[in-house]
């Protein structure tokens, strides 16, 4: 297929996060994993509820930038305009990042230990699946533009 009208066909990273996640938790009913108790696990789950706390934030300012930029969120169409502020002078791809924190959040805060690697398995698949063809699309729309936003600015996080 050719990325310059469009990444995918397909809306590959909510699907593939949803797969992993209903992977993980058929995982859990079948082969749970030990999981520690007492204060550990309230640590955890402190943790995990900060985490998926954070990523719903990420998700909607990000969704905010979406907005404000007249472009689309959605993963299989043609990016109108390219989005370098905001979260996205942080991450390429805050919305994908929101969502492995999401999962792994979830995975800490209800004690679903194979959801921590679920969310880490989902992110490699929608690197492969959807951002290496979201990157191709973006250079083919917005060329040098593109380049040098993506020379500084890292596809996942950067600590600032």
């Amino acid at each position: 297929m050719d990325t310059a009208s469009r990444p995918n066909r397909i809306p590959w990273p909510p699907i593939l996060f949803l797969i992993a996640a209903v992977i993980a938790v058929a995982l859990h009913k079948l082969l749970p994993l030990p999981w520690p108790g007492g204060g550990v696990q309230m640590l955890l789950a402190a943790i995990g509820l900060c985490l998926m706390g954070a990523a719903l934030a990420l998700d909607i300012v990000t969704f905010l930038a979406f907005k404000r930029h007249k472009t689309t969120i959605m993963p299989n169409r043609g990016a109108s305009a390219l989005i370098t502020d905001g979260p996205f002078s942080r991450s390429r791809n805050p919305i994908y990042l929101g969502n492995t924190m999401l999962v792994t959040g979830a995975g800490l805060l209800f004690g679903v230990a194979w959801l921590v690697p679920a969310g880490l398995a989902a992110a490699f698949a929608v690197q492969k699946l959807a951002i290496e063809r979201e990157e191709k699309h973006l250079e083919s729309r917005f060329g040098e533009t593109w380049r040098t936003y993506a020379a500084k600015t890292p596809r996942w996080l950067v600590w600032r």
